[in-house]
């Protein structure tokens, strides 16, 4: 699903109190150009999570920055804005007790976490998408291709595979399996990285230095999911390790 541009005419004042649009009056109108972006938010899909555009890159939604809510199937819409915001990176807040995970359908998710995705690859975000991002927060020179392919070929996929692409439809149970370890891990730093206690509020330092550690070992992290259970848990308890180190440097 690709980003939109919609063309909103808006009728003036001065054309409204004559009757907007009515025949036999003299009107005049103005044109309002807005966009807007559409897509899904999932580790599993996330229903009732918050999306925003980031324009200050603090990683929290501030007044003033167009947000929506997440439905059914991680669905998402967001309208109406300045499409000279389409520059800026997505955020999405999945909040404790609040948003859904559709993996686990019955319950909300148990500690809150952030996910991201850059300007012009929102249509699925994801943990995968939020590797991407920090590629691109690292080295502003690079372009969201050269980004995805970088991640691409250090995830060892196919030539021609889309790690932006939806990993649920297209049943990539790996990338999926993935995804999940990432977010399992970003719930164990809730205490480190949200900080509110309703789950709101980031520590944008301390996030984005846990996943630039997961994005320098993002090889193993897919490699881990085939592994057997001793062995990812073993690689599970060195990445928390390195995770905590990475806050103190």
């Amino acid at each position: 699903m690709k980003p939109t541009i919609q063309i909103v005419a808006v009728c003036s004042l001065a054309a409204m109190l004559a009757g907007c649009g009515s025949s036999g009056s003299s009107t005049t109108s103005s044109t309002v150009t807005t966009a807007s972006v559409s897509g899904y938010v999932a580790d599993g899909y996330l229903r009732n999570a918050t999306i925003f555009l980031d324009l200050n890159n603090n990683l929290q939604l501030d007044p003033g920055e167009p947000n929506t809510t997440s439905g059914p199937g991680g669905f998402y819409r967001l309208t109406n804005f300045d499409p000279a915001l389409m520059q800026y990176p997505v955020v999405v807040l999945a909040q404790a007790g609040v948003t859904y995970d559709e993996d686990t359908p019955n319950q909300p998710i148990a500690n809150s976490y952030l996910l991201c995705a850059p300007a012009g690859g929102t249509e699925f975000i994801s943990p995968i998408s939020t590797l991407v991002q920090q590629r691109m927060t690292a080295d502003p020179t690079l372009t969201l291709a050269q980004a995805v392919e970088q991640v691409r070929q250090e995830l060892g996929l196919p030539v021609g595979t889309n790690p932006l692409g939806n990993y649920i439809t297209g049943n990539n149970t790996a990338l999926h399996s993935m995804a999940q370890e990432m977010v399992a891990l970003m719930m164990e730093q809730r205490a480190q990285i949200m900080q509110n206690s309703d789950g709101t509020g980031v520590d944008p330092v301390k996030y984005r230095s846990m996943i630039q550690t997961m994005s320098q070992y993002m090889t193993q992290l897919y490699q881990n999911v085939t592994a057997e259970p001793a062995v990812q848990a073993v690689f599970r308890q060195t990445m928390r390790e390195r995770i905590t180190a990475g806050f103190t440097r």
